[in-house]
């Protein structure tokens, strides 16, 4: 039995007992992760018992970190005003992705019990486009002025810290919130108290336009090992920032939005188990049909090839294997590019250095495939020379095109902006097989004279 295990049942028999006091206590004292965890193990009736007994600042830390489907069964059991009073306690972009599940009219009744700044500054979060910068930013941070000493630093930090996001770094602006340098507690610490903050920050600021695409602040904080990136308007002006620990529930969802797109399904917005049947068959037909519908090509070749095959039925028993092989080498390839985009490694302009490389890798991988290929051939009893090489060279050629294809796609598919995701393994499959087969049967035209 693992801690958390006996801890809940501790926190569960305080429930049963109805010794609330002892377990708002004992929540208050828990990690909030797991306050919520254990919140998430019970019935609903049970949870909002629990979730009552909280005070207000906990029960705002407790509530960022539950499910979604949770936090809104949640506001819309409780009353307006006790749901504006969470809202009110938390963060903003906790806050503001809260709100952003919940229906308009819901939203628009909590909002009228806000206090004006915190209803001020949701409105303008939630008309940021989804996935932007400007969505998963807070505008709770430190910032000072560079006429600043280190001692009135602290001053303001001690003053403004225990509402911000973060206090490790702080931004220096100007009077008309134009970040001019950055400057972290560490620098501050180090400096004597008399010393201006000019003179110790960082004047080469790196930020984030509130427009930009979230995977692109991820980018950047990935990059620069930032804990926080500055987000900026369209005039240059700090309006907040971005967290590391925004942008890992960022690199999360995407990660999961990719994978899904990988495997020709359309992206979900729940987890696997909280997602009905329905929704999900609706999430994996399109793309079923439409590789299907696609296969209608590879039925097309080998018709073309009927003569061939009848001809000689023994070439039909190589189809599995150079198709397969097509198809896991084409996958192979596309992953890695897919992969590449997503981190900022490849580019558009890489383009001929990937099909370059592509290349070379498909004549040291072919050789492999060939050799063994041909062992085996000779193994099974298939002496017919020019069939063993029309399968070799078939195999090579196949291989050279699907990594080709692989590595190509992908980056056709930024360019066209379509999420490279889709040109994954389903698709590079599809395409690869009708190459394939293509290929084959006309080398098999062209050397054994069909």
């Amino acid at each position: 039995m693992d801690e958390n295990t006996k801890l809940f049942e501790e926190l569960l028999l305080l429930l049963e007992n109805r010794e609330f006091r002892q377990l708002r206590e004992a929540l208050t004292e828990l990690n909030k992760a797991d306050a919520a965890e254990f919140l998430e193990t019970l019935p609903e009736k049970q949870m909002l018992i629990v979730f009552r007994t909280l005070h207000k600042e906990t029960a705002a830390d407790v509530f960022s970190y539950l499910s979604p489907e949770l936090q809104e069964k949640l506001i819309t059991t409780i009353t307006d005003r006790e749901a504006s009073a969470i809202i009110d306690e938390l963060a903003v972009d906790d806050a503001v992705d809260a709100l952003d599940e919940l229906p308009a009219n819901v939203v628009q009744r909590l909002l009228r019990y806000t206090s004006p700044e915190t209803r001020q500054t949701i409105n303008q979060f939630l008309n940021y486009p989804e996935f932007s910068a400007g969505s998963i930013m807070t505008s709770e941070f430190v910032h000072l002025k560079k006429e600043m000493t280190v001692q009135q630093a602290f001053e303001r930090i001690r003053k403004v810290g225990l509402d911000s996001e973060t206090v490790y770094t702080c931004y220096v602006t100007d009077a008309n919130r134009r970040i001019e340098g950055v400057v972290t507690v560490r620098a501050l610490f180090l400096a004597s108290l008399e010393t201006k903050i000019e003179e110790i920050m960082d004047k080469e600021v790196i930020y984030a336009h509130t427009s930009d695409n979230q995977e692109e602040a991820a980018q950047i904080i990935s990059k620069y090992d930032f804990l926080s990136l500055p987000v900026v308007d369209q005039e240059d002006r700090l309006v907040g920032i971005i967290t590391v620990d925004d942008i890992i529930d960022v690199i999360q969802e995407e990660n999961t939005e990719d994978f899904e797109k990988m495997a020709a399904m359309r992206p979900s917005q729940t987890t696997y188990l909280k997602t009905s049947v329905l929704e999900m068959a609706r999430n994996r037909v399109p793309w079923l049909l439409v590789l299907m519908v696609s296969a209608t090509f590879t039925g097309g070749i080998l018709s073309n090839f009927e003569h061939a095959i009848s001809l000689m039925p023994i070439l039909v028993t190589f189809i599995p294997m150079l198709m397969d092989t097509g198809g896991n080498s084409g996958a192979q390839s596309s992953t890695m590019i897919i992969r590449g985009l997503a981190l900022g490694e490849v580019a558009n302009k890489d383009l001929p250095r990937i099909l370059w490389k592509e290349v070379r890798v498909s004549l040291c991988t072919g050789a492999c495939l060939i050799i063994v290929n041909y062992a085996r051939l000779l193994i099974i009893g298939s002496n017919n020379i020019a069939v063993n090489m029309t399968i070799s060279i078939a195999l090579l050629v196949t291989v050279t095109v699907a990594n080709s294809l692989g590595g190509l796609l992908p980056v056709l598919a930024k360019n066209l902006k379509v999420d490279p995701a889709i040109m994954a393994s389903p698709m590079i499959t599809t395409i690869v097989d009708a190459c394939a087969l293509a290929v084959y049967f006309n080398l098999a035209r062209v050397l054994l004279g069909l």
